[in-house]
């Protein structure tokens, strides 16, 4: 049987389950608490708790993660790593050099490029992190390819853009009050939909293995106020305030977003993997939304 397991089986991997499961799939994943691991049996998976640090936290069952890693065929990592790198392997790489999988994607984050004044960036581009959080990431990235090298298995990295889908975008913002436009000039974010995310893993791990980075984004990098502004006409409402990056007492980790401009190029994904983006800009990928919530 076919089987997926993920370390962090959260928003994105769990949109990749569910269109797996229809196909036979058997679904298995881990997350940092017991009330994680509740949420993933109801949803008919088997959970495992792993909160970074110690391998096998809990009881029962959930001491079962690295042989139910060993039994898998792909593997999705999107665990967040810290000051050492990635924990995923500080704990289980003896189990998944020895696991059955074929495949291993990392879910990484385009903020490795780090700022580039929002010019073009591609996968050829140089990793330079200016965050902690975008460091730890291009040291996780780098741990796992040499992983793979040693190992013989076939690991890929997968650079996300800001993720969306039903439940968690500006539609969702707008609806609960908590949207407000930053106006930064010249400010540019790539952003992907939680369905294209999962149509580039499986076209990923379907198909021959041609590149070890994929850049995972929109083909139009856009202004955060235009799509807050596009979302609020979907519901007939009055565009969001607009707040001046400079007056909007952002915290530390809302300032290293917008420290960081740059356009994002997916090619790769395309010519590559062959994926026909859902979503190809934030007005398709919202306006589905929109239509598709209560």
């Amino acid at each position: 049987m076919p089987t997926l397991f993920c370390f962090g089986l959260g928003y994105s991997a769990r949109h990749l389950a569910g269109k797996l499961e229809d196909d036979g799939w058997h679904i298995a994943g881990t997350a940092r608490s017991p009330d994680g691991v509740e949420q993933i049996r109801r949803l008919g998976y088997t959970g495992y708790v792993f909160d970074g640090v110690t391998p096998g936290v809990g009881s029962g069952p959930s001491q079962g993660a690295g042989p139910a890693c060993r039994r898998a065929t792909q593997v999705v990592v999107s665990a967040p790593p810290d000051a050492q790198g990635d924990p995923v392997l500080r704990h289980y790489a003896d189990d998944l050099a020895h696991s059955g999988a074929d495949w291993i994607g990392y879910l990484s984050t385009i903020g490795v490029y780090g700022d580039h004044g929002g010019d073009w960036v591609d996968e050829t581009t140089p990793a330079t992190p200016l965050s902690q959080r975008s460091r730890r990431r291009a040291l996780a990235e780098q741990q796992w390819i040499e992983f793979g090298a040693a190992a013989g298995k076939r690991v890929e990295i997968f650079r996300l853009a800001g993720i969306y889908g039903p439940g968690s975008s500006a539609i969702d913002g707008l609806r609960n009050g908590t949207t407000r436009s930053i106006v930064k000039p010249g400010q540019v974010f790539n952003r992907i939909h939680v369905e294209d995310i999962a149509r580039t893993l499986i076209a990923a791990f379907s198909g021959p293995h041609r590149h070890a980075i994929y850049n995972v984004t929109d083909d139009e990098p856009a202004p955060p106020q235009d799509v807050n502004a596009f979302a609020a006409r979907l519901l007939g409402l009055p565009p969001p305030m607009e707040v001046a990056y400079d007056d909007a007492e952002l915290s530390e980790m809302g300032r290293s977003f917008y420290s960081e401009n740059k356009r994002v190029r997916n090619d790769r994904i395309k010519n590559e993997l062959g994926v026909q983006l859902a979503f190809p800009t934030y007005r398709e990928g919202l306006a589905a939304i929109a239509a598709n919530s209560p």
